[in-house]
Order: C-alpha cells, then sequence, then structure tokens
C-alpha cells in the first residue's frame, strides 16, 4: 500500500507492483497517471454471476466454470510445449490450456487449486478452454458469489513483455481505487439527476469493478456520455464563437441571381429552394455563415451554390471555390463559367498547375478585384493568394479538407461567410459529430426529370454478357464507363489493375471501340485530354480508376461497370453510381462480385435496392464504422475510449443538447459552477480550440 495519498495526478511510478520497466511500458501506451489507468477501459466484460455447471457446457459459448485441478503439468505439443490443467466441478471434467506463458503458468497453477475460469469453450477430445481468465478462490469461498463482472483488456506487446495480463491490471487498478478518495464530479447533483447519470466516482469504478450487469451498464452510460458531451461541446464553443464573429452582410440581392435564374432550363426543386433561402437569410446577417450543404448525387447542390456566388458577387464581395481535384475544379469551372457569363461576372480558375505567367495574372486580378469567382485545389491557400474583399468561401467535397485547410483559405478575408458542400450524404450521429459546429441544409429531393439508376449485382462467368451490352449501348450513341480499384498489379493484391484490363478490353473484348483510360498517376494534361475527348464522345469505353468518383459529369453515359465492387465501401459505389444517370436516357450500374462471402453478398444487395444515398450510407456507417467512412482517417478529432457515434444515437442526442444548452447559457464557461467541466473540457480538448473563443 502507497504511504501518500493516492490522487488521480498521482504517476503510476510511485505505486506498489509498478516498477521502472512496467512504468516504462505503461508509458509507451499512454498510460502514466492513475487517471489514465482508471480511464483504460476494459475491451470487454465476462459475467462472472452466472457459473456453468461443466454437463451444462456447449461448444462455442461464453461461460464461466469453477472447479478443481485435478491434474497439471507441461506438455510437449508437434512445435512447442505447452500448459495444460485438468478441472473438475464433481459433475464433470474439462481442460484448460496455455500455448503463451505456460511456464509462468505452471507456476502459477498447481493440483488442488479451486479456480473460476472463463472463456470460450472449444470441443477437442472432450470440453475445453484455450487461455482462460482464472481467479484462484479460497475453499470456503461461495461460487455462486464469488464471480463478478469481469473486465478483460486490450494488452499490447509493450504490457506483455512486462508480464502485465488483464489479471494483472486487474490487481493494479483494484490496489489503486482502494486507496484513492473519492473523486469528484465535474457535473453537479442537479445536472446528473437531470440527464439519468451515475457519480463520476462510481461510473470509473465499476467500469473496472462491477457486481452486476446493471450497474456495469450503468458505468457505461455515464463514461460514453462524458465523452460525447465533452466534444460536443467543443462544437458548441465553435459555433458559438462563430456565431459572435462579425463580417460583412451580404443582404442585396442584385440582378445577377435573376439573370441566372431566367436563364435556366429547369425549374428548382423545392428543397433547392428551400436551402437557397437558408443561405441567402445567413448571408444576409452582419455574422460568418458557416453552413454544410448536405445532398445526394445528382440533387443539384451546384446551381445551389452558384446562386450564392451571384448574391456574394451583387455585393461587391469575392468567392472563393475550393474542390479536393483538379478534375472536379475544372468541372465547377466549367458550371460556374457558363452562368458568371449570363451574369457578367468574371470568373477564372487556379490550380497546382496552372502556367506561371496565367498564374501571375490570376493574382493581379484577385488582388485588384477584378475577379470575382476563382476556382482552385490547395492552390487557393497558398501564402501569395491575396483578395480585394473575399466575401464567400464554398468548400465542395468538404471532408477531404481539415478543418485547418479550411481555416487558411477564410483567413484570406474578413471573417467571411462559409459553404461547405458534400455530395456524401451523412448520417445523423456522423453529422452531429464532425459538423456539429456547422448549420445543416440538406437537399432531400432530385430533379423530376431523374431517372433512377438500375443497378445490378454480377458474377465473372456473367461478364460476356455484360460486354455485349455495353457494344448495344455504344451503338445507339451512348457512353460507358468501367471502373476498377487499383492503377496497377501488386504482390499484395490480386485485383485486376486498370491498365492491364484497359490493354485487355482495348484489344480482344471492344476491339472496334475507342476505348480510354484515366488514372491519378497521369500527368494533367493527359487526364485533360482524355476528359476532352470523352465530353466529346470521342471514346466510347472509358477505363478509370476511382479518380472518377466526384468530379465527371457526362450526360450521354448510361452504363457503369464497377469491377471487384465487393472492394468499394457502399458510400463510394453510390458515389461511383452517380457519374452515370445524368442525362435522359435510362442508365445501368453493373457491380461484378468476386468476394463469395455472406457479408459481400449483403452489402452489395442493399446497392441494388435503393438509390438513397441516406440509407446506404447508414448502412455503409455500420458496417465500416466513422473511421473508414469517408475513406480517411480523422485523425485526433475523435477522443473516444468507450463511445461509439453508430449506436450511442439517444447518448449522443442526449449529451448534444445538454452541452449546446450550457454553452448557450455559459458561453466562455466562466460561471464558478461551471469550473470543474471547464477544467475537464480544457485538459481533453486543448489541442483542438482553434477557433474557441476560450482559454
Amino acid at each position: 500500500m502507497p504511504e501518500k495519498a493516492i490522487t488521480l495526478s498521482t504517476s503510476l511510478q510511485s505505486i506498489k507492483g509498478v516498477g521502472p520497466a512496467r512504468a516504462d511500458a505503461l508509458s509507451a501506451v499512454g498510460i502514466n497517471t492513475v487517471s489514465d489507468l482508471l480511464h483504460y477501459y476494459p475491451r470487454k466484460h465476462l459475467d462472472r454471476t452466472t457459473v456453468t455447471p461443466i454437463s451444462k457446457l456447449k461448444k462455442e459459448m461464453e461461460a464461466t466454470v469453477i472447479g478443481k485441478v485435478e491434474a497439471a503439468d507441461l506438455r510437449r505439443g508437434k512445435r512447442r510445449q505447452y500448459f495444460q490443467a485438468i478441472l473438475s466441478d464433481g459433475k464433470g471434467m474439462m481442460s484448460l490450456t496455455w500455448f503463451n506463458g505456460a511456464s509462468y503458468i505452471k507456476k502459477a497453477i498447481k493440483v488442488g487449486d479451486r479456480l473460476a475460469v472463463s472463456g470460450k469453450v472449444e470441443f477437442f477430445n472432450g470440453f475445453q478452454i484455450v487461455h482462460p481468465e482464472y481467479d484462484k478462490l479460497k475453499e470456503d469461498e461461495d461460487p455462486v458469489n464469488s464471480g463478478l463482472v469481469i473486465p478483460l483488456y486490450s494488452i499490447p506487446a509493450e504490457l506483455k513483455k512486462t508480464r502485465l495480463d488483464s489479471r494483472g491490471l486487474r490487481r493494479l487498478i483494484k490496489t489503486i481505487s482502494d486507496s484513492l478518495k473519492e473523486i469528484p464530479d465535474h457535473f453537479s447533483p442537479e445536472f446528473r439527476k437531470e440527464n439519468r447519470l451515475a457519480h463520476i466516482n462510481n461510473a470509473l469504478r465499476n467500469i473496472h469493478f462491477a457486481e452486476s450487469e446493471d450497474v456495469l451498464n450503468e458505468a457505461i452510460h455515464r463514461l460514453k456520455f462524458d465523452e460525447h458531451f465533452f466534444l460536443q461541446m467543443l462544437l458548441a464553443l465553435r459555433k458559438s464563437s462563430l456565431q459572435q464573429t462579425g463580417t460583412k452582410a451580404l443582404n442585396k440581392i442584385g440582378p445577377q441571381v435573376k439573370l441566372i435564374s431566367d436563364s435556366l432550363d429547369f425549374e428548382l426543386t423545392n428543397a433547392q429552394k428551400k436551402v437557397i433561402k437558408e443561405i441567402k437569410d445567413d448571408m444576409a446577417r452582419p455574422l460568418s455563415m458557416n453552413r454544410l450543404l448536405q445532398g445526394d448525387v445528382g440533387s443539384g447542390k451546384t446551381i445551389v451554390s452558384v446562386l450564392a456566388a451571384a448574391i456574394a458577387v451583387a455585393n461587391n464581395v469575392q468567392v472563393a471555390v475550393m474542390a479536393p481535384t483538379e478534375i472536379l475544379a475544372h468541372q465547377h469551372l466549367a458550371s460556374f463559367k457558363k452562368h458568371a457569363e449570363t451574369a457578367h461576372m468574371t470568373c477564372a480558375i487556379l490550380v497546382g498547375g496552372t502556367p506561371a505567367k496565367e498564374r501571375r495574372a490570376i493574382l493581379d486580378g484577385l488582388a485588384e478585384g477584378r475577379i470575382d469567382i476563382i476556382i482552385g485545389t490547395h492552390a487557393l491557400i497558398q501564402k501569395d493568394v491575396k483578395f480585394k474583399e473575399l466575401g464567400l468561401v464554398i468548400v465542395d467535397e468538404q471532408h477531404r479538407f481539415g478543418v485547418l485547410q479550411r481555416g487558411d483559405l477564410t483567413s484570406k478575408g474578413l471573417n467571411p461567410h462559409l459553404l461547405a458542400m458534400t455530395a456524401t450524404p451523412i448520417p445523423r450521429t456522423l453529422a452531429i459529430t464532425y459538423h456539429g459546429d456547422m448549420d445543416l441544409s440538406i437537399i432531400d429531393e432530385m430533379p423530376k426529370n431523374r431517372i433512377p439508376i438500375v443497378t445490378k449485382v454480377v458474377e465473372e462467368q456473367r461478364l460476356k454478357k455484360v460486354y455485349n451490352f455495353m457494344k448495344d449501348e455504344v451503338a445507339a450513341g451512348r457512353q460507358c464507363m468501367v471502373v476498377y480499384p487499383l492503377v496497377e498489379e501488386t504482390e499484395k493484391s490480386d485485383l485486376a489493375a486498370a491498365v492491364e484490363m484497359h490493354a485487355n478490353l482495348s484489344e480482344k473484348i471492344f476491339p472496334n471501340l475507342k476505348v480510354g483510360l484515366i488514372h491519378g498517376r497521369m500527368k494533367k494534361d493527359d487526364k485533360d485530354s482524355v476528359m476532352d475527348a470523352y465530353a466529346r464522345n470521342e471514346i466510347h469505353i472509358l477505363i478509370s480508376t476511382t479518380v472518377i468518383e466526384v468530379g465527371i459529369d457526362i450526360p450521354n453515359a448510361t452504363v457503369m461497370l464497377i469491377e471487384h465492387a465487393d472492394r468499394f465501401g457502399l458510400t463510394q459505389l453510390h458515389q461511383l453510381r452517380g457519374r452515370v444517370g445524368r442525362g435522359s436516357e435510362k442508365s445501368y450500374c453493373i457491380l461484378v462480385r468476386r468476394n463469395f462471402t455472406n457479408n459481400s453478398k449483403k452489402r452489395l444487395r442493399i446497392m441494388e435496392s435503393t438509390n438513397d444515398g441516406f440509407v446506404i450510407s447508414d448502412e455503409d456507417l455500420k458496417i465500416r464504422g466513422p473511421g473508414e467512412f469517408f475513406g480517411i482517417r480523422q485523425s485526433g478529432f475523435l477522443k473516444y475510449k468507450i463511445a461509439d457515434m453508430v449506436t450511442d444515437g439517444p447518448i449522443l442526442r442526449k449529451a448534444r443538447q445538454a452541452a449546446f444548452e450550457l454553452v448557450k447559457a455559459d458561453p466562455n464557461l466562466n460561471q464558478p459552477k461551471h469550473e470543474l467541466i471547464r477544467m475537464r473540457f480544457m485538459a481533453e480538448y486543448q489541442d483542438k480550440l482553434e477557433r474557441v473563443n476560450i482559454s
């Protein structure tokens, strides 16, 4: 027992049972203090409150068994030795086997020991558990009441080297828990009562040593709430700070909007009109707009952004449109330029490959205010890019840019209005977690003339029929796309590569058709050349990698063939599918399945059943999880150890409401009753305060 009083900030080096080697190992996995250890939550729990007789065991079940060791010794296998013990509960016998640390276990377990063991039951010459969790019991200990809900921890290699396993961590946490004074709660009794939360002291102890499932669930609920609450507080503070940031009110609706509206050969949907009003109302205020425009592929986000830009130009400010790829930037240029000319607005593009002379002229035009709308990639955030007066920033496929990148662009103006756009339908839980500091506009209605895309899953043996169908489409004057997941073969993958398959399809399958190829490693000029030829219908079939996921809009393309479809996320498949069906002809998406697992079958069946991106995104999130949803890692943003945005919907919404209400009542967290909340928040999110007015 340590001599000094233990607090949350106590270094583990001063704790009994933690020598220098273990202290170093714990530090290597981010555990340095008592607080760090208490917040090192179990990966799962075993319910030992229910003991199963050996005679009632079944294969594959998770069970807790209590019995006496009748025999125990090291045995020699084909490759290595292992330790095996025979356990009896008086009515049956089973074996316990350890392959790892056999010599260590031999010293720990002896004949005559009474054990409580837990693990997954297997059957091999009788019932057995391999590498069971175990506890030694005293002879007079009541078997029924001896079991608790036992925590199992992730044990990284660093801890294994010091023989620190789940048992060892439990002992260490127990030592600390027994000596630690009551932990003060950052939430008041009133707050806890209102939100039905356990005291933090009880939650942190019971997550490790729960006497029942009910107590454990209360602890889990409280700790999940905390993680969601403090992230939502960060978003609430960001939003509050932005709402206090003054900027130029763009409240004049000039002739530009009417000129563009009158030139349209289609009618705006009610959803588009609603969203335009939301954006117009935001921009008319002397506070910076921070709005996310979400709409499915083909829902008509581009014209909304064009009209927003027209409002800005009418108010004598400039507009910057940032896209993640040069292809998408050029696509936007084509869309904006057409409308800009109608409304007498000047428009230019700035990308990494812009020639030096042209770039210099563009920079001068921006600085002097002669260019109204600039479209570009990361090139827009270079230091030498200066504006006369930047009033509106539009960021497309905004999830591909970090917060700081968006901030670099907005910093080039005096708190310009921000409109972020995404064609990736975002599930509600994800939207309020990643984008909770933004106001949300959703285009949830497709244009009336939009014909649903027919989606079919096929296997390799049906490809001949698919190729014949593609020939028929080309013969009718239409075009096709074929997408492959890789550019070239690698030793790690057997996927058909775009480069190789281009040669195969052009020479053997479609020898009489013009087959093009585009991929991310091509030079810009070569990409542009291919895309121009495809746009002019000089290329009948375009072979591509996922570079076409966004940015290609060819109304004449009616067939999208996606190879190895099972290797893509559902959201990505939906994005790719949206590259066809943009004209008046019926379009098709054909998914080639080469993986025959039940999971792949289930996933692709979802694509066949719906064209609704929001339904697809929900399923994709459940399958892949938030880390892979966008195809990128949001590094360091989610400080979740126990919370899960996929399954925690009710907790997340409750935590969000509570966080936003608190920030509304106390925008800078200065009130004395919020001091502990402020301290906990600052400790958690000190590195994420770039847009928060708090220190």
